[in-house]
């Protein structure tokens, strides 16, 4: 056995990027859950002694929990609990159901304002969440249009992941990019909001000319849309009133933090504490999507055990070695690439690869150096969701819940449309990040 530690010692690198590289692959496979993949992997590094399992003054650098960022797991904890207990009043459904009536029921302006109200709610709640909220929605309006609800819940996909883009707690990514660069909510909101408005306004005007022929109704069917019964969407009122307060404060208190100083866990810990006062804990906990959280978990500790070994230092360096440390080239390189390979493989594993990748380069070449950097993979790994249908969970659940209702999307019909998306959002991404920090 000793014989066996030693050798792993010496070829650490190779064997925790070994172990990584499996990992990436079962993920991608998709026949094997990806928590389970993910505390097998974390399970094999520890036992292969690539990070310590017991703390001691000698070994803290390389204590296994020093690898698992908590500012991640506790805002995405508390997060689900808010949104689950928010949700539950109805409020959701009422205010989409609110826009859905402003716009007459005319096709064109139903697809936009579903499409805006799934980007703006993506950018506050996670994706999964926002789409099982506007999917019923959209069913029921395209039923009283008697029209097609493809183009809706192609559209719907688009607009989550680029919502979600635009905050710091809107996708996964962004919260692990966040805590990695040290980055507040303002500071996604100063550097992304107003690109991501400039890309939902280009697909939404690119896809309602795509499908212009398909969004048609006669009047009467499009007087019902406008006539939606919203008088009984909202089931508790208490609830409605208090999880909307609380929500409001969570998010003045992200706004704060440039100021306050608060970490932004913290106020999210804060008002998940606050709503639980006044509901049966058990209920709630359950709700929250522990395959996510303990993914992240045995995620951390893999990419951990590559930390220590080198093997993101080395990475870096070639990085920085095949851009001749140009920051032009890297960015570019660092936006494209994690663009399209975001729509091959989960876009989680992979930003939290790259993350202490750009950490390492930062400590090496400075932070201004590396600042545009970090935006690169926050826009590449997040817009690269909408390449194909498998890009991100929304669209998953999305697919899933159109083959149900009669309504398939196949891998190729989403393809056709996700590579143009896609292609045209890394593109003007690819201008912002030249003009705002490179030129």
């Amino acid at each position: 056995m000793e014989h066996l530690h030693a050798m792993i010692s010496n070829n650490a690198i190779c064997v925790s990027a070994l172990i990584l590289f499996v990992a990436y692959i079962f993920i991608a496979w998709e026949k094997i859950p990806k928590v389970v993949i993910a505390l097998l992997g974390g399970s094999l590094t520890l036992f292969l002694g690539l990070l310590e399992t017991e703390k001691s003054h000698d070994n803290l650098a390389s204590y296994f929990i020093s690898f698992i960022d908590f500012n991640v797991i506790f805002l995405l904890v508390s997060m689900m609990i808010i949104v689950h207990i928010a949700s539950k009043s109805g409020m959701f459904s009422w205010l989409a159901n609110e826009i859905l009536k402003k716009t007459k029921g005319k096709p064109k302006l139903v697809l936009a304002a579903l499409a805006i109200f799934t980007a703006v709610a993506s950018a506050f709640l996670d994706n999964v969440t926002t789409v099982i909220l506007v999917l019923p929605i959209t069913f029921a309006a395209c039923k009283l249009l008697d029209i097609s609800p493809v183009p809706f819940l192609i559209t719907e996909i688009f607009c989550s992941n680029i919502g979600g883009t635009a905050t710091l707690i809107g996708d996964p990514p962004n919260i692990i990019i966040g805590s990695a660069a040290n980055f507040s909510f303002m500071d996604f909101v100063r550097e992304l909001t107003g690109i991501v408005l400039v890309i939902m306004i280009v697909v939404i005007g690119l896809l309602i000319f795509i499908y212009r022929k398909e969004l048609k109704s006669s009047p009467e069917k499009m007087e019902l849309v406008s006539q939606i019964d919203n008088s009984k969407t909202i089931t508790d009122m208490s609830l409605a009133l208090r999880a909307g307060t609380v929500l409001l404060f969570v998010i003045l208190g992200f706004i704060s933090h440039d100021f306050s100083h608060i970490p932004t866990f913290l106020i999210a810990m804060i008002g998940a504490s606050v709503l639980m006062i006044f509901e049966k804990p058990a209920e709630v906990l359950v709700e929250v999507e522990w395959n996510t959280i303990f993914f992240f978990v045995g995620l951390f500790i893999i990419i951990g055990g590559l930390e220590h070994s080198g093997g993101i230092d080395l990475m870096a360096k070639w990085l920085l070695s095949v851009t001749k440390g140009s920051q032009e080239a890297t960015s570019m390189i660092i936006l494209w690439a994690s663009g399209i390979l975001s729509g091959i493989i989960d876009n989680i594993p992979y930003t939290a690869t790259m993350a202490p990748m750009i950490a390492s380069i930062e400590q090496t070449m400075g932070h201004a150096y590396a600042h545009p950097l970090w935006w690169s993979l926050a826009l590449g790994a997040c817009l690269g969701g909408n390449m194909t249908i498998i890009g991100a969970a929304a669209n998953v659940i999305v697919s899933e819940n159109a083959h149900k209702a009669g309504y398939p999307i196949s891998f190729m019909k989403f393809l056709k449309y996700g590579i143009i998306v896609t292609m045209i959002s890394l593109g003007i991404s690819a201008i912002y990040i030249y003009l705002r920090f490179l030129h």
